[in-house]
């Protein structure tokens, strides 16, 4: 792996360890095929790559969930996911609790918890009631919204990326975008693994961009299976 450049100096609003995400203004998501999910079909605890838009890995992603809920609720399942940086130490923790995956029933819908460091709350992720497309807000700490994310009304993509605008909440002006891309064929014919990207402001507050790398991962279980479907 390519070394990464010096590490700029941390401010004093920056949670440490997200000082790699001061000076980017886009990610990479990959998940990692899991042999046992090609052979067998079983689900595992997806794990990510997170790289910088030069294909550098500044982060690395674990889901956490029980196998009895991986097998009674599938994309559903409650999970947390930790991610730790190049030296193993978590700088970000994802926590949802087990919610309906359809937004026909608005009494439970989605919500994603980020905290950075671990054990304090930065902000969320809450999905916002729509018939036809999925809509999510972004909130800060205090649970003020931030900004928005609106997912297309069709999900196949027509064999092209499927994407998820980042817009700002009064004018919705496009601010950035959430992108799934489709990967090989061979891939996709025996895997359900995601391959994301996530454009954003360089100037963006650093704690909105973690919080939009937890978006990233609400989108890919909350969408994953009817995605993956439409797709192939």
């Amino acid at each position: 792996m390519d070394e990464l450049p010096p590490l700029p100096i941390r401010p004093s609003n920056c949670p440490p360890g997200l000082e790699h995400l001061l000076q980017i203004d886009q990610l990479l998501v990959h998940q990692q095929v899991e042999l046992m999910e090609v052979v067998l079909g079983i689900e595992t605890n997806n794990k990510y790559e997170i790289k910088n838009k030069l294909g550098q890995q500044i982060y690395f992603a674990n889901e956490k969930s029980k196998s009895c809920s991986k097998l009674l609720c599938g994309r559903r399942r409650p999970f947390k996911i930790h991610i730790v940086d190049n030296m193993g130490t978590e700088v970000i923790r994802l926590r949802r609790p087990l919610r309906c995956g359809t937004c026909w029933c608005p009494c439970c819908l989605q919500k994603l918890e980020v905290q950075a460091p671990p054990g304090e709350r930065i902000g969320y992720i809450v999905q916002k009631w729509n018939s036809c497309s999925p809509k999510f807000i972004i909130q800060d700490e205090n649970k003020d919204a931030v900004l928005k994310i609106r997912g297309p009304l069709c999900l196949s993509g027509c064999g092209c990326a499927v994407n998820f605008k980042i817009e700002s909440l009064e004018l919705s002006q496009k601010v950035g975008k959430i992108s799934k891309e489709r990967s090989n064929l061979t891939k996709e014919a025996f895997t359900d693994a995601d391959n994301f990207v996530i454009k954003f402001p360089m100037d963006l507050d650093v704690k909105v961009k973690a919080i939009l790398l937890g978006a990233c991962f609400l989108i890919a279980y909350f969408q994953k299976r009817k995605i993956a479907t439409l797709t192939r």
